[in-house]
């Protein structure tokens, strides 16, 4: 057999492992051989954490195992706004069923990446980490997922907050303005008020989201993505979309001096947070082609 012949028998072989483990909600197998060689330490083992980063982690107990990805090619059918809550969701949790078949605890400085694709209503969604284990501590059944970087993990920790996931939430609404009171022509400057209140109740219902699936994790989240998004379409009743989107590394606070027992939610970019850094780096929505942690 010509080598090429064997390369194309290889890579289909490939495929077909891959697309019979996403029919069976399972991690590849050739997927799983390499993580158990990089967690046993035959194969060499991956990180996407920056080397002061590294030997921060391995002084605070935290092995690094290898780097898990997972992907979501997403059709969005008759909801873009629940299409991208899907896409992501889904995206989670394969990457936890690789960080699973690694033997981590948590996998760190996990990165998204929105890429719009040339095929009809479709984009996808990837996610990429750190797997690793926490000295003494046996392999997890439902690996952490963390956003932060692994210094901001570990300053978390010293704070007294332990990161326990990842959250969701999305909402969208149509408003038909069948009165025209939103057009203000010839007012000059003043508020739109039919559509202030119109965008404050996609926002609420969007953060009401977020909190219910936040709150099987912890009694806190870290909001780091909010992408917005009004449309006006022209006609009679003169229509508008709105929709509002949110991903945030949830915590639980409860043992925390400075944390109130409530529901919280801390904005990374203002400053005032355990967690204040120079560079933005959390919007995954602001460029569709940089990576970045969340």
């Amino acid at each position: 057999m010509s080598s090429g012949a064997s390369q194309d028998e290889t890579a289909a072989q490939r495929q077909a492992d891959i697309l019979q483990a996403l029919k069976a909600r399972e991690v590849p197998h050739l997927v799983r051989a390499r993580l158990r060689g990089a967690t046993e330490g035959t194969l060499p083992w991956t990180a996407t954490l920056t080397p002061a980063e590294l030997l921060l982690a391995r002084n605070h107990g935290l092995k690094p195992i290898a780097a898990v990805s997972a992907t979501c090619w997403m059709h969005y059918g008759w909801s873009w706004t629940l299409g991208h809550s899907q896409g992501w969701r889904t995206a989670l949790r394969r990457l936890k069923d690789e960080a699973r078949a690694a033997g981590a605890n948590a996998v760190l400085d996990v990165k998204m990446r929105t890429v719009p694709l040339a095929v009809e209503d479709s984009m996808d969604f990837s996610l990429l980490g750190t797997a690793v284990r926490l000295d003494g501590v046996p392999a997890s059944d439902d690996p952490i997922v963390a956003t932060v970087p692994a210094l901001e993990f570990i300053r978390l920790l010293q704070s007294d907050v332990v990161p326990t996931g990842i959250a969701v939430g999305a909402h969208y609404e149509w408003l038909s303005d069948f009165l025209g009171s939103t057009d203000l022509t010839w007012f000059g400057n003043v508020e739109n008020s039919v559509l202030t209140r119109f965008w404050r109740q996609v926002r609420r219902q969007a953060h009401k989201d977020l909190r219910a699936n936040a709150r099987k994790h912890g009694n806190g989240v870290l909001a780091h993505v909010n992408f917005s998004q009004m449309f006006e379409r022209e006609g009679k009743p003169k229509q508008y979309l709105a929709r509002h989107i949110m991903v945030a590394t949830t915590v639980d606070a409860r043992r925390s001096a400075h944390l109130p027992e409530a529901q919280i939610a801390l904005d990374l970019h203002a400053g005032a947070t355990p967690l204040t850094r120079r560079s933005p780096h959390h919007q995954s929505y602001a460029s569709n082609e940089q990576e970045g942690a969340i």
